[in-house]
Formats: C-alpha cells, structure tokens, sequence
C-alpha cells in the first residue's frame, strides 16, 4: 500500500480513491509522472509495484493500493486516508500490510494502519538525488526530539548569539568579545565534559536523603565545611607577612598553618559517617573506622613536612622543649621535628588499624569498601 497523506494523487489525478489492483496503479503512474515527473511519489507509486511484485514472486497473495489524503486540513486528511483503508480492509480482508511511503510526514499513517491490519514492514522510498537532503532532514528531526541534546547544544548556541553584541557595545572591543564568549564556551564544555552538573545533583540528592533521614553526618559535613574555610583563612594569614619569601615557601607556610585545621574538618566528616553506621546498628565497615585515624596520621605528617621548609626558611621558630626529671630541655632540629611528626603520624595510623582489626573480629565490623 503506497500512502500519499499530503493529497498529491488526489489534486493532480481524478482518479476514485482509493486505487487498488496492478493495472490501476501502473495507470496512474502514467498519468501523475506525465503531469509531474519530478513528484517523488511517482516513485513511491513505483516501489509499491515492485514490493507488490517480490510478494508475489515469494509465494503469497498481493494487492497493490494506493491511499491519498484528499482534504485540505490535517485532521480531513487523516479521516480521508482511515475511510479509505476502511474500505480496503472491508473489501479485501488483509492478513498484513507492507506500507510504502516518501516523505516524514507520511509515517504518521502508519499507526492509522496498524489499528486495522498488522503491518509487517514500513518501505521509505528515497530519491537518490535528493538522498542526503532527506538523510539531513531526518537527522535533523531526531537531533530536535532529543531534549538532552538541544539543551547541550542550542541552549549554549544561543547564549552565546544573545550575550556577543551586548558584550561588543559594552566594551567596544572585538577581540575582548570574542574571548570573553570563548572562555563561557570553554567553561560550559568542561562543566559538560566533567559531569559537574551529575555530580552536583548526586550531591543534591545525597543531601535531602540526610536531611529527611535524619543523618548525623549532615552536621558534621558543614561543621568540616567551614573548618575548612577557617583553614583556609589561617593559611592565608599565615602567608600575608612573608614578603618576598618565594612561591614554595609561601605554599608550604600555607600548608602548615591550615592543615591542622582540614585534618579536623576530615576527622569531623569522618566522625559523622562512622556514627551513622554505628546508629544503623549493621555493623560498621573497617574503611570507615580506618577513617578518622587516616585523617589525623596523613595531617600530622604533612604537618611535619611543611613545618620542616618553613623552619629551614626561617619563617618559624625551632622548638624548644621543657626539662624534665630526667630529660634536659634542649632545641629540636628540623629532621628531629619531622621524625617527630612523621613517627607520631605512623602511630596513629597503627593504631587505627588495630582498633579496625579488633573491632572486625568482634563482629561489629564489616571488611567490604564502600
């Protein structure tokens, strides 16, 4: 069955709709591709007779027809083209159909079919001229039904064709527009390219479940949030007096003075984590208990290298310790305050694991990772 929805059979021929039979068809291939021989459905026309023709030659029983929307609205032609196969499934009694269309729009027949005969294939016919300007109207018709992909592309696309003249009359320079509009550009790939936007509605997520479960880590996550921030500032104010010290030495002061504030912020986090696993009385992971004893070690030993530059630099004092009973009070050296720093970190790494082990053999851990 060839379907022609946009009524070219029924305005340009005065034939009796619908068309059925070889002979008829063959006939009015004559006369529309006479009056119009650049009608693409002088082709569709034709490939109905050849598939008409296969079917035959495979052993079963065809009717070649032709269905024409003859009306000048949609909704008339739709109705024209239902009381035509109407007519054909009355006359006929099809066990399936092979529909035979050229253009996109009459693809939108094929449900129409379907609520009367299965239809067991669906021949586009495509002019070979005209092959790859169909193949770009597809193309482009399946890239504007995907919503992710119009908000990735046409959304930025048109962002950019809004903000450039605004920026070119504002600042009155082209070259700043441009990379004014290349560095937004650059910007919205990476966010896209990284995921940022998943990450962020992962984070989202993650936070209303706490909130509506009544987590406790929640808290502890925005107590470790702004000790973060106090690190932050601390390391900031530790590096505003050192003048000309150099890059290294300035990042390395940064470093001591605000890591013991983030090992905090990681031992509040990991707090919090470890008590909810507690509160859900499943017994608790030995990662999560390894946790806040990993977050305290790694700080101490950082601490302790950074501590070991800046005193090198000068920008600290050596430490003094305080006699003792037994012990003298004395100056440690840098190497002796890293070792320090370095052991006491080993320390408490071991510890951690020791109480993770004892823990896990209680049965009140779990070994699985997160």
């Amino acid at each position: 069955m060839c379907v022609d929805r946009a009524g070219d059979v029924a305005r340009s021929t005065e034939v009796a709709l619908p068309v059925v039979g070889r002979d008829a068809v063959e006939s009015l291939v004559v006369d529309l591709g006479y009056r119009d021989p650049e009608d693409s459905t002088v082709n569709c026309l034709l490939e109905a007779l050849r598939v008409g023709a296969d079917v035959e030659d495979g052993g079963d029983e065809a009717v070649v027809a032709v269905v024409s929307g003859a009306a000048d609205t949609a909704v008339g032609a739709d109705r024209a083209l239902a009381a035509q196969l109407d007519e054909l499934v009355a006359a006929h009694d099809p066990d399936t159909a092979v529909v035979v269309i050229d253009t996109a729009g009459d693809e939108g027949v094929v449900p129409l079919v379907e609520s009367r005969v299965p239809v067991d294939a669906v021949d586009r016919v495509v002019v070979r001229q005209a092959r790859d300007i169909e193949s770009t109207y597809y193309l482009l018709k399946q890239f504007l039904a995907d919503e992710e992909l119009r908000e990735s592309v046409l959304v930025p696309l048109g962002v950019v064709l809004l903000v450039f003249p605004v920026l070119l009359t504002v600042t009155g320079s082209l070259a700043l527009a441009i990379a004014s509009i290349t560095a937004v550009i650059g910007a919205f790939l990476l966010y896209k390219g990284l995921s940022v936007d998943e990450r962020l509605g992962a984070v989202s997520s993650q936070a209303r479940e706490a909130l509506y479960s009544g987590r406790v880590s929640i808290v502890t996550y925005v107590i470790a949030a702004g000790l973060t921030l106090v690190g932050a500032f601390a390391g900031a104010l530790g590096v505003s007096g050192l003048g000309d010290a150099g890059a290294f030495v300035a990042a390395m002061a940064f470093v001591y003075h605000s890591v013991p504030w983030l090992a905090l912020a990681a031992l509040a986090g990991a707090t919090g984590r470890l008590t909810d696993e507690f509160i859900r009385e499943e017994g608790v992971r030995a990662s999560y208990l390894n946790l806040p004893f990993g977050a305290v070690s790694v700080g101490l030993v950082v601490r302790g290298f950074s501590a070991y530059f800046v005193e090198q630099a000068g920008v600290i004092a050596p430490v003094h310790t305080p006699a003792l009973p037994l012990v003298a009070a004395s100056v440690l050296s840098p190497e002796e305050r890293l070792t320090a720093y370095v052991l006491l970190g080993v320390l408490v790494s071991l510890v951690g694991i020791r109480v993770s082990s004892r823990l896990t053999a209680d049965g009140r851990g779990r070994d699985e990772t997160p």
